[in-house]
């Protein structure tokens, strides 16, 4: 393995749930209007899953397409990890689920948990692995259904959340220029009270006072709560920081970005962090407005869109970024391998 120093994606992958939600639809169930959830979120639609379908369903069709862009099958991969707040159960991991439904067994399956960052934090994680010579090819979802852990009266956040799944090859490959990066990941545990869920066993998280208790639903997990205009706050002078820090340990400069591709949280986010890296809009790639903020989803969701439709071309600095839960922060850079 030592002779396949670089990690390059070779396919990707997407699925969103065929139910649309729009704006419209969604001010018959709470207080709110079209007009209000565009001038502050950018979002005009969003997909939920079917009352039968799971994380696993959907993360199951966004790997079926990326294995099929890379040419391989189930059966070439020698690991496979989901990214999800979502999960099917609470043990075994999703990741073992969408491996049974491939039809494949024997190699190993993990899901990773740092909400919004959970695919950028696997993506560094895997890197670091396959690296150091552990796997050749593996597959990385990021997998979400954030409608289960909704509350559809708080239009504070039941306006800004979507399901869908995105998903990548990864490959370990020869140095050709191309190619992961280095990446950059942050956690401050301190924030956490401002954006949360809560299980039924801790019905008051550790340090959590000034937040008022939630209702416990029947599988055992309260609705997500959140801080809006204080997470807004941290997420812009955190995400700045990053992106900054990520550009200069990998000795890179703000004009050599070619693409921006961020997590889909907020429009106000994204293009402050634009605005930032003094990169002009045309030059990210923005999926919010369709599928809302579908969590450690949205990054690849938005890769394999640019990657679909032609943007990205072979050699092309992307940067990959997101803000979470937690809280969580972190930064992918990488040179796009594909022609």
């Amino acid at each position: 393995m030592n002779s396949f120093p670089t990690i390059h994606i070779r396919g990707t992958g997407g699925y969103l749930p065929e139910r649309v939600m729009t704006n419209q639809e969604l001010s018959q169930l709470v207080d709110t209007s079209d007009e209000w959830i565009r001038s502050r979120s950018g979002i005009a639609c969003r997909h939920l899953a079917a009352a039968d379908e799971c994380t696993s369903d959907l993360a199951t069709h966004a790997a079926r397409q990326a294995l099929d862009d890379a040419g391989i099958t189930a059966a070439d991969l020698d690991a496979l990890v989901v990214a999800t707040t979502t999960p099917d159960l609470i043990f075994p991991s999703t990741a073992s689920i969408v491996q049974s439904r491939l039809k494949v067994a024997g190699f190993p399956c993990w899901d990773i948990q740092a909400v919004c960052s959970g695919f950028v934090y696997a993506l560094a994680q895997l890197e670091g692995m396959m690296r150091a010579g552990m796997f050749r090819r593996v597959l990385l979802i990021g997998a979400e259904t954030m409608s289960g852990i909704l509350d559809w009266q708080d239009r504070g956040t039941c306006v800004l959340f979507g399901d869908g799944a995105g998903a990548v090859v990864l490959e370990a490959g020869e140095d050709d220029g191309c190619g992961l990066m280095r990446s950059v990941l942050h956690c401050d545990g301190s924030y956490r009270e401002l954006l949360m869920a809560r299980h039924a066993r801790c019905q008051r998280a550790p340090n959590t006072k000034n937040m008022p208790a939630l209702e416990i639903d029947a599988a055992g997990v309260s609705a997500i709560q959140m801080r809006g205009n204080e997470v807004f706050r941290v997420a812009v002078n955190k995400l700045g920081e990053v992106v900054q820090e990520v550009m200069q340990v990998n000795g890179v400069a703000q004009q050599d970005i070619d693409w921006l591709i961020p997590h889909q949280a907020n429009i106000r986010i994204l293009r402050a962090t634009a605005k930032k890296l003094q990169l002009p809009e045309e030059r990210m790639v923005v999926t919010v407005d369709r599928h809302a903020n579908t969590s450690a989803a949205s990054v690849p969701l938005a890769l394999n869109e640019a990657a679909r439709d032609g943007r990205l071309q072979r050699g092309q600095l992307l940067l990959l970024e997101a803000f979470a839960g937690g809280f969580a922060w972190g930064a992918n850079m990488l040179r796009w391998s594909r022609d």
